[in-house]
């Protein structure tokens, strides 16, 4: 199959969803002040898994701009979750391995994006 998905599509994809709930497990009891922030975890980290689904069903430019939002989204939820670590708002070491898990997946989802260009074949 001439446009078939490279197998670290599906490690991406179980590796989002693992992460992400981890993340909406942390903010569920986020205090008033941060729910807002909380909410953001919450849309930011299901969007990783779920653009990545979509992605896959994909071909073409669609289906990069399902992984680049995917990849973004990973982005944005590392960056909440260090923020409501920063406030002392949810468990770190919880946060740091939903955080490590969201960067595997943007590694992944960076060589997705970007695959290594094959050398044009010779002709005989």
């Amino acid at each position: 199959m001439h446009d078939a998905l490279p197998n670290t599509s599906l490690i991406a994809h179980r590796k989002a969803l693992e992460a992400a709930g981890i993340a909406i497990s942390l903010v569920l009891r986020v205090p008033a002040p941060l729910k807002t922030l909380a909410d953001q975890v919450i849309r930011s980290a299901s969007s990783v898994p779920a653009n990545l689904a979509e992605g896959h069903g994909r071909s073409g430019r669609d289906r990069m701009h399902h992984w680049r939002i995917a990849y973004g989204s990973a982005n944005e939820v590392d960056t909440h979750l260090r923020l409501l670590v920063g406030a002392g708002a949810i468990n770190g070491s919880r946060a740091e391995s939903a955080i490590n898990l969201f960067d595997e997946v943007r590694a992944i989802t960076w060589r997705l994006l970007h695959p290594i260009a094959r050398p044009p074949k010779k002709a005989r």
